[in-house]
C-alpha cells in the first residue's frame, strides 16, 4: 500500500469519527433523561394526583430551590460531597441532591416564625452525582413528590406520615402483582445491636449489617463475645410482631420498640384495607445518612426487579444542625420517586388519552383563517383542538392525517 492510499484511508477514517463525535454531541447527558409527551402528562398526572392527597391532610406547597449552598445540601455531613453534583460560582455551590435539606433550611429561617407543627409538600427535580463504572463523573436527575412534616416530636407525626403514605398509594392505581410492601426499620434499634459491639468495630459492623454481609457477620460471631447471635438478627425481618418479640426477648423493653408497637398497631388495619404488605427490619438503613429515628421504603414488584417506589423517615438532628429551638427541632418526611411510578404502572392513562381532540383541516391555504376562528370557538368551548398547518387536497386527506396526529376526529372547513 502506498504513502498516497494510507494518507486517503485516514482522511476517510477521521471524517467518520468526526460525524460519530458530533453526532454524540447530540445525545443526553449521562443520567439526563429526554421525555417523550406522553411520559411527561404522564408525569403530571401523577404529581397532580398525590398533591390533592396532600392537600386534603392540609399540606401547603413550597417550592425549594434547585441550587444550594454546599454546607445546606450535605446537612451537616449527612449526605457526602461526592454525591453532590457541584457547580462552578464565586460560593460552594450544589444541584440539590433531595429536598428535605432545603425544606428544612427554610423551615429554621424563613418560616422559623410560622407555628408548628409546619405541614409542607413539595414536587421537583431532584440531581445525583456519581462515579460512573467507566471513570468520570454522572449526574442522574429524578422528578420526586413529597411532604415533610415538621416541629411535632411526638409519635403521632410518625401516624400521620404513615397513614398520609398509605392513603397516597389508594390514588396510585397499583395491582396486586405489584406486590407493594412497606418496609420499616429504626435507628435506635441499629443501635441497639451495635451497644454490644466494640466501639472500633462498630461501624464495620454496621455497614456489614446494612449490606448483609454474611461472611463479615459470621466471622464477627467467632471474634465478639456476645450473648446474641449476629447471624440470627441479620436474617430477623419479617412480620412486625413477630420481630419485635423477638428483639425484646433479646433486648428487654425497650422504648423504640414500644414506640413502633403502637406505630404497627394504628397502621397496620389501614395497610391490609390497601392490600400493602408490612416488614420490620431491624438492620434497614437508607442511603442517606439523615434519619435519626424510623425510617421506610415503600416497594414494589416491577417487570423485572423490585423496585423503590418511595422513602422517608424521622430527621430530628437535621432541623438541630439548621439552629431549631429544641422544642421544634423535629421533623418527619417522605418522597415518591415519581419516574419509578410512571415506569411501574404502565396502564397509568393519561387525561391526553382520554381527551377528545379535533384536527381542523381545510383544502385551501386561504382557509386558515377560518380554521383559527373555528379553532378558538372549540376552544371556548373547553374543547381540545389543533390546526393541520397545510392544506390537504380532500376530506380523505384530512381523514388520514387525524391518526397520525393523534386526534379522534376531523372538521373539514372550506369556503
Amino acid at each position: 500500500m502506498d504513502i498516497l492510499s494510507v494518507h486517503l484511508r485516514l482522511k476517510t477514517w477521521d471524517a467518520e469519527m468526526n460525524k460519530k463525535t458530533k453526532k454524540m454531541v447530540l445525545q443526553p447527558a449521562a443520567g439526563a433523561r429526554d421525555l417523550n409527551p406522553q411520559q411527561v402528562e404522564t408525569n403530571h398526572l401523577i404529581t397532580q394526583r398525590l398533591a390533592k392527597v396532600y392537600q386534603l391532610w392540609g399540606y401547603e406547597e413550597v417550592s425549594p430551590p434547585r441550587v444550594e449552598r454546599l454546607e445546606t445540601l450535605m446537612a451537616g455531613g449527612a449526605i457526602s460531597s461526592k454525591e453532590i453534583a457541584k457547580l462552578v460560582a464565586d460560593e460552594p455551590l450544589g444541584l440539590r441532591p433531595e429536598m428535605t435539606a432545603s425544606i428544612a433550611r427554610a423551615a429554621c429561617s424563613r418560616l422559623a416564625q410560622r407555628p408548628r407543627p409546619l405541614r409542607l409538600w413539595a414536587a421537583g427535580t431532584v440531581f445525583e452525582s456519581g462515579e460512573a463504572i467507566e471513570g468520570g463523573l454522572y449526574i442522574e436527575e429524578n422528578l420526586i413528590s413529597g411532604v415533610e412534616l415538621l416541629g411535632v416530636k411526638e409519635i403521632s407525626a410518625e401516624m400521620e406520615l404513615l397513614s398520609l403514605l398509605l392513603a397516597a398509594m389508594e390514588i396510585l392505581e397499583l395491582k396486586a402483582d405489584h406486590c407493594p410492601t412497606l418496609l420499616l426499620g429504626h435507628t435506635c434499634l441499629m443501635n441497639l445491636i451495635l451497644s454490644s459491639i466494640k466501639s472500633t468495630n462498630r461501624e464495620y459492623v454496621k455497614t456489614a449489617l446494612i449490606n448483609y454481609d454474611l461472611l463479615t457477620i459470621e466471622q464477627l460471631d467467632h471474634t465478639e463475645e456476645l450473648s446474641f447471635s449476629m447471624l440470627d438478627l441479620i436474617s430477623l425481618r419479617g412480620s412486625p410482631n413477630i420481630v419485635l418479640n423477638k428483639l425484646e426477648e433479646i433486648f428487654g423493653q425497650n422504648e423504640a420498640i414500644e414506640n413502633l408497637r403502637m406505630i404497627f398497631k394504628i397502621i397496620s388495619p389501614l395497610a391490609n384495607n390497601y392490600n400493602i404488605n408490612l416488614q420490620l427490619d431491624p438492620t434497614f438503613q437508607p442511603h442517606f445518612d439523615l434519619y435519626n429515628g424510623i425510617v421506610f421504603q415503600l416497594i414494589c414488584q416491577g417487570h423485572s426487579a423490585p423496585m423503590v417506589i418511595a422513602k422517608g423517615g424521622r430527621y430530628d438532628a437535621l432541623l438541630s444542625r439548621f439552629g431549631a429551638e429544641d422544642d421544634v427541632s423535629a421533623g418527619v418526611g417522605f418522597s415518591f420517586s415519581v419516574d419509578q411510578l410512571r415506569e411501574l404502572i404502565v396502564d397509568f392513562r393519561s387525561s391526553m388519552e382520554c381527551q377528545e381532540t379535533t384536527l381542523i383541516a381545510y383544502g385551501a391555504t386561504e382557509d386558515l383563517e377560518i380554521a383559527l376562528k373555528r379553532q378558538h370557538e372549540l376552544h371556548q368551548q373547553g374543547k381540545r383542538a389543533i390546526i393541520e398547518l397545510k392544506s390537504c387536497e380532500d376530506p380523505q386527506e384530512a381523514s388520514k392525517l387525524m391518526k397520525s396526529r393523534n386526534c379522534t376526529n376531523v372538521e373539514w372547513l372550506t369556503k
